[in-house]
């Protein structure tokens, strides 16, 4: 195959007749010889006169455009010919855009012509055949002119279905045509290529035809695989949204956040809309069954809004009347001497309070003011009247400091004896002493519950170690201890006479440890005893 054109495949056709090429003028640029190339292939023979002998090697498009008019092709001695349809006039050359290189400096490559020699014949009578895997058949004829003249003529129109071919070929590999028309034009093109007037390579032109079709066939599954990938996602991304939506409308009405709910539906439906311009388009019955759901969500949620906001009302209602009655009983209780039960009747109060529920803003903060002024009466009595009671107990106070001072100078407890008989004396000038303010009661009560601990263990060790049967205890574990120890040092002296380093080792390392263990022993053993 020849080297690719740069200039599109739709402009290139078969090469002109030399009469044509020396009737373009040397001005034209290579973009207006594509356009003279293209309308110039003569659908009809050429008289003989227009038609030169074509050369073995096709000839390339020229490299300077004023070529074409310096060397024109020579012409065969005139004969009788069909009359050719005339030759449209070259258009102007398009303006080229600024700054872009002249187009004489690019010159256009066009396929090489091909050689129909080895793919036909002329019969005597005129009549062109062409060789396909199928044998010969017919064409047409091109009478009065030469076998070469005749075949070359078919194998231009061949020229023209490999051009088709090319510029399939080349819209499909610059993706600028589906792949569903690219298949349809093949296959059109290799239908045609059964009873085509052309002779060339017809069998590898349609196993070309067949070749492409399968790369469009495969772009088709491609981008048929992407539309459904992109189909998917799109029907994910609704999906998700639905979701969300659903997840919201279920939501329990009692945790649910109403404002930044709504606003959240909101915002999902304009990202639904933006999915329906710039997302891919789903199935319509996908789509409906979605859009069902998502409208079927945000039905409920603005029903259970309604309904929630509808049974809110009746509950602050109702709240409001409860707290009513519970503030009458806050203020009939304010003017109360009781100190103690009123005390505890307000405490109760303020848990009926709190199941009360909660009313409107405006009401619930008025009804607390009223019982919290209720409140804060009683308290102020009561903490006025025990004021008037701190400054005798204050006097109780120092009497207590000085007790506490006398017991703990009991401490540490020498005689156990003598210190309990001297903290029951002390004990009971405490009782007689009276109350303390209740500020100062937990502090002056833990100092003195501290001696009292202190003398109750220095007594309980007292009688321990008095006790006959914890120094027999104590005696005996020293007497066994010492067996033990005795029989170690056997055994490290035999494995030394043995020479045995090993048991030696262990025995020196048992026979410490139990050395120690008697020294604890006789140390209890002789705290007993004293």
């Amino acid at each position: 195959m020849s080297e690719q054109p740069t200039t599109p495949r739709a402009e290139q056709e078969p090469e002109a007749p030399a009469e044509a090429a020396a009737e373009i003028p040397a001005e034209l640029s290579a973009e207006a010889l594509a356009e003279v190339a293209e309308v110039a292939a003569p659908a009809e023979p050429a008289t003989p006169a227009e038609v030169p002998v074509e050369p073995e090697v096709p000839t390339e498009a020229p490299s300077e455009p004023a070529s074409a008019a310096a060397a024109p092709a020579p012409r065969p001695a005139p004969r009788p010919r069909p009359v050719p349809r005339p030759l449209p006039r070259p258009a102007p050359a398009r303006p080229a855009p600024e700054g872009a290189a002249a187009p004489a400096q690019a010159p256009v490559a066009v396929r090489a012509a091909s050689d129909p020699t080895p793919w036909g014949r002329v019969a005597e009578d005129g009549t062109v055949f062409v060789r396909t895997g199928e044998g010969e058949r017919a064409v047409g004829s091109f009478p009065g002119a030469s076998a070469q003249e005749a075949l070359a003529h078919f194998g231009r129109r061949y020229d023209d279905l490999v051009a088709q071919v090319d510029l399939v070929e080349q819209r499909l590999a610059a993706t600028d045509v589906s792949p569903a028309d690219a298949v349809g034009t093949l296959r059109g093109l290799r239908a045609g290529l059964a009873d085509a007037a052309a002779v060339g390579d017809l069998d590898g032109l349609a196993q070309r035809t067949r070749d492409l079709e399968q790369v469009a066939a495969q772009r088709r599954a491609e981008a048929d695989a992407a539309r459904e990938a992109a189909r998917e996602a799109a029907r994910a991304q609704r999906s998700g949204i639905v979701e969300e939506a659903e997840r919201i409308a279920a939501t329990d009405p009692a945790k649910m956040q109403w404002r930044p709910s709504g606003d959240r539906l909101r915002q999902l439906l304009e990202a639904w809309k933006e999915q329906q311009r710039s997302g891919a388009r789903l199935d319509r019955r996908s789509e409906e069954e979605l859009w069902k759901r998502f409208s079927a969500a945000r039905t409920a949620f603005d029903r259970a809004r309604r309904a929630w906001f509808s049974s809110l009302e009746d509950a602050n209602s109702a709240a409001r009347a409860a707290k009513e009655a519970l503030v009458a009983e806050a203020e009939a209780l304010s003017t109360s001497t009781d100190w103690g039960s009123t005390s505890t009747a307000y405490r109760r109060l303020m848990d009926r309070w709190r199941a009360a529920g909660r009313a409107s803003r405006k009401d619930d903060d008025a009804l607390w003011a009223r019982f919290r002024a209720a409140q804060d009466a009683f308290f102020s009595a009561r903490n006025a009247a025990q004021a008037e009671g701190d400054a005798e107990q204050g006097e109780n106070l120092k009497a207590k400091e000085a007790l506490l001072a006398e017991a703990e100078a009991l401490l540490p407890v020498q005689d156990p004896r003598a210190a309990r008989a001297a903290l029951r004396e002390i004990q009971e000038r405490w009782e007689a002493a009276g109350k303390v303010p209740r500020a100062d009661l937990g502090r002056v009560e833990r100092r003195m519950r501290a001696v009292e601990q202190a003398v109750a263990d220095a007594d309980r060790e007292r009688w321990q170690r008095s006790n006959p049967e914890t120094r027999a205890r104590a005696q005996g574990a020293v007497e066994q201890l010492e067996r033990v120890v005795a029989d170690l040092e056997r055994d490290v002296a035999d494995a030394r006479t043995r020479g045995d380093a090993r048991a030696e080792q262990q025995a020196t390392a048992s026979l410490e440890a139990r050395r120690q263990w008697l020294e604890a022993a006789r140390r209890t053993a002789q705290e007993f005893s004293g």
